[in-house]
């Protein structure tokens, strides 16, 4: 991995660090946060590098439009929802979370 990859995985996992219990973040939130807007795919392969010892709130990274990660990320999709759910992110009818009332932009 070069460098330049490592040090921008670093800086994503110190943002998703910082996502506080009952808020979101997007791929691309965390992107323009570390001023590289259009690296929303970039912060997605970190999150799928992340180590699990650092214990990220993973599960707070959702897309800009409100939906859950890919269903493989955490087995099955209504992991994600519950562990969010439990910190009391509410969800439209139709499946997506309130961006507007729970998005965390740093």
């Amino acid at each position: 991995m070069s460098g330049n990859r490592e040090g921008f995985f670093i800086r994503v996992y110190e943002i998703v660090g910082r996502i506080p219990e009952g808020k979101v973040a997007s791929y691309g939130g965390i992107a323009r946060m570390l001023g590289c807007p259009g690296g929303a795919r970039t912060v997605g392969w970190a999150m799928r590098s992340a180590p699990e010892d650092m214990k990220l709130p993973c599960h707070r990274v959702v897309k800009a439009t409100g939906e859950l990660s890919p269903s493989h990320v955490f087995g099955d999709p209504e992991i994600q929802r519950s562990m969010l759910e439990a910190e009391g992110i509410t969800f439209r009818a139709d499946g997506t979370i309130d961006m507007e009332r729970h998005l965390w932009q740093g």
